[in-house]
Protein backbone atom coordinates (compact mmCIF):
# COMPACT_ATOMS: atom_id res chain seq x y z
CA UNK A 1 0.00 0.00 0.00
CA UNK A 2 1.36 3.38 -1.01
CA UNK A 3 1.78 5.63 2.05
CA UNK A 4 1.98 8.91 0.13
CA UNK A 5 -0.92 11.29 0.74
CA UNK A 6 -3.54 11.31 -1.99
CA UNK A 7 -2.46 14.69 -3.43
CA UNK A 8 1.00 13.21 -4.09
CA UNK A 9 -0.37 9.96 -5.56
CA UNK A 10 -3.21 11.27 -7.71
CA UNK A 11 -3.55 13.87 -10.39
CA UNK A 12 -6.18 16.56 -9.92
CA UNK A 13 -8.28 14.66 -12.48
CA UNK A 14 -8.13 11.43 -10.45
CA UNK A 15 -9.34 12.91 -7.17
CA UNK A 16 -12.78 12.29 -5.77
CA UNK A 17 -14.95 15.33 -5.19
CA UNK A 18 -14.30 15.04 -1.43
CA UNK A 19 -10.53 14.96 -2.02
CA UNK A 20 -10.80 17.91 -4.40
CA UNK A 21 -12.80 19.98 -1.91
CA UNK A 22 -10.37 19.12 0.92
CA UNK A 23 -7.56 20.77 -1.06
CA UNK A 24 -9.00 24.20 -0.28
CA UNK A 25 -6.89 25.57 2.55
CA UNK A 26 -9.48 28.16 3.58
CA UNK A 27 -7.29 31.20 2.94
CA UNK A 28 -10.00 33.21 1.16
CA UNK A 29 -7.53 34.74 -1.31
CA UNK A 30 -9.44 33.49 -4.33
CA UNK A 31 -12.40 35.56 -3.11
CA UNK A 32 -10.48 38.84 -3.31
CA UNK A 33 -11.72 41.28 -5.92
CA UNK A 34 -9.16 41.46 -8.70
CA UNK A 35 -8.70 44.17 -11.30
CA UNK A 36 -7.29 43.61 -14.77
CA UNK A 37 -5.38 46.29 -16.65
CA UNK A 38 -7.13 46.55 -20.04
CA UNK A 39 -3.86 47.50 -21.76
CA UNK A 40 -1.53 44.71 -20.66
CA UNK A 41 -3.84 42.22 -18.91
CA UNK A 42 -1.96 42.50 -15.60
CA UNK A 43 -4.04 41.27 -12.67
CA UNK A 44 -3.85 43.13 -9.35
CA UNK A 45 -5.47 42.16 -6.08
CA UNK A 46 -7.43 44.36 -3.77
CA UNK A 47 -8.13 44.03 -0.08
CA UNK A 48 -11.82 43.84 -0.98
CA UNK A 49 -13.66 40.52 -0.88
CA UNK A 50 -16.73 39.06 -2.47
CA UNK A 51 -19.77 39.78 -0.35
CA UNK A 52 -20.31 36.06 0.22
CA UNK A 53 -16.98 35.53 1.98
CA UNK A 54 -17.22 34.97 5.71
CA UNK A 55 -14.10 36.96 6.58
CA UNK A 56 -13.65 35.28 9.97
CA UNK A 57 -13.93 31.70 8.73
CA UNK A 58 -12.41 32.55 5.30
CA UNK A 59 -15.04 30.38 3.64
CA UNK A 60 -17.86 31.15 1.27
CA UNK A 61 -21.07 31.94 3.13
CA UNK A 62 -23.19 30.31 0.41
CA UNK A 63 -20.83 27.86 -1.28
CA UNK A 64 -23.55 25.63 -2.74
CA UNK A 65 -25.28 28.55 -4.47
CA UNK A 66 -22.34 30.86 -5.14
CA UNK A 67 -22.59 30.68 -8.93
CA UNK A 68 -26.26 31.63 -8.84
CA UNK A 69 -25.64 34.52 -6.43
CA UNK A 70 -22.35 35.82 -7.89
CA UNK A 71 -22.51 35.59 -11.66
CA UNK A 72 -18.76 35.92 -12.25
CA UNK A 73 -17.71 33.51 -9.50
CA UNK A 74 -15.28 31.05 -11.06
CA UNK A 75 -15.78 27.42 -10.15
CA UNK A 76 -12.41 25.71 -10.04
CA UNK A 77 -12.01 22.38 -11.77
CA UNK A 78 -9.14 20.18 -12.88
CA UNK A 79 -9.87 21.40 -16.40
CA UNK A 80 -9.51 25.12 -15.71
CA UNK A 81 -7.21 25.58 -12.71
CA UNK A 82 -3.99 25.65 -14.75
CA UNK A 83 -5.26 28.56 -16.86
CA UNK A 84 -6.54 30.74 -14.02
CA UNK A 85 -3.69 33.24 -13.70
CA UNK A 86 -5.51 35.19 -11.00
CA UNK A 87 -5.35 32.35 -8.48
CA UNK A 88 -2.84 33.13 -5.73
CA UNK A 89 0.48 31.27 -5.88
CA UNK A 90 -0.34 29.84 -2.44
CA UNK A 91 -3.46 28.08 -3.75
CA UNK A 92 -3.25 24.31 -3.32
CA UNK A 93 -5.01 23.73 -6.63
CA UNK A 94 -2.57 26.00 -8.45
CA UNK A 95 0.45 24.55 -6.63
CA UNK A 96 -0.50 21.00 -7.58
CA UNK A 97 -1.36 21.99 -11.17
CA UNK A 98 2.14 23.52 -11.42
CA UNK A 99 3.79 20.35 -10.10
CA UNK A 100 4.50 21.75 -6.62
CA UNK A 101 3.49 20.15 -3.34
CA UNK A 102 1.24 21.60 -0.68
CA UNK A 103 2.85 24.14 1.63
CA UNK A 104 3.79 23.27 5.22
CA UNK A 105 0.95 25.42 6.57
CA UNK A 106 -1.75 23.69 4.50
CA UNK A 107 -4.21 22.00 6.90
CA UNK A 108 -3.81 18.65 5.10
CA UNK A 109 -0.07 18.79 5.81
CA UNK A 110 -0.11 20.38 9.26
CA UNK A 111 -3.20 18.56 10.52
CA UNK A 112 -4.43 21.89 11.92
CA UNK A 113 -7.21 23.87 10.19
CA UNK A 114 -5.87 27.06 11.80
CA UNK A 115 -2.33 26.73 10.43
CA UNK A 116 -3.26 28.73 7.31
CA UNK A 117 -4.35 31.61 9.55
CA UNK A 118 -1.46 31.28 12.01
CA UNK A 119 1.03 31.36 9.12
CA UNK A 120 -0.48 34.67 7.93
CA UNK A 121 -1.59 33.23 4.60
CA UNK A 122 -5.32 33.80 4.97
CA UNK A 123 -7.22 37.04 4.47
CA UNK A 124 -8.57 36.94 8.04
CA UNK A 125 -8.42 40.38 9.62
CA UNK A 126 -7.02 42.08 6.51
CA UNK A 127 -9.98 42.62 4.19
CA UNK A 128 -13.22 44.50 3.75
CA UNK A 129 -16.42 43.32 2.04
CA UNK A 130 -17.34 44.69 -1.35
CA UNK A 131 -20.64 45.79 0.19
CA UNK A 132 -18.71 48.63 1.85
CA UNK A 133 -16.72 49.79 -1.20
CA UNK A 134 -18.07 51.51 -4.31
CA UNK A 135 -16.88 50.00 -7.61
CA UNK A 136 -15.29 53.30 -8.61
CA UNK A 137 -13.18 53.19 -5.42
CA UNK A 138 -11.73 49.69 -5.94
CA UNK A 139 -8.49 51.08 -7.37
CA UNK A 140 -7.90 52.78 -4.02
CA UNK A 141 -7.80 49.31 -2.42
CA UNK A 142 -5.11 47.64 -4.57
CA UNK A 143 -2.56 45.88 -2.39
CA UNK A 144 0.59 43.84 -2.70
CA UNK A 145 -0.60 40.93 -0.66
CA UNK A 146 1.58 40.44 2.45
CA UNK A 147 3.58 37.25 2.65
CA UNK A 148 3.87 36.74 -1.11
CA UNK A 149 7.55 35.78 -0.76
CA UNK A 150 6.62 33.12 1.83
CA UNK A 151 4.14 31.36 -0.39
CA UNK A 152 6.07 31.35 -3.64
CA UNK A 153 8.35 28.50 -2.48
Amino acid sequence: MDRLPYWQRKSLFEMTSAEWEALCDGCGRCCLIKLEDPDDGEIVHTEVTCHLLDTKACRCGDYANRKAVVEDCVQLSPENVAELNFMPPSCAYRRLAEGRDLAWWHPLVSGDPNSVHEAGISVRGRVVSETLIADEDLEDHIVDWPGQEIIEA
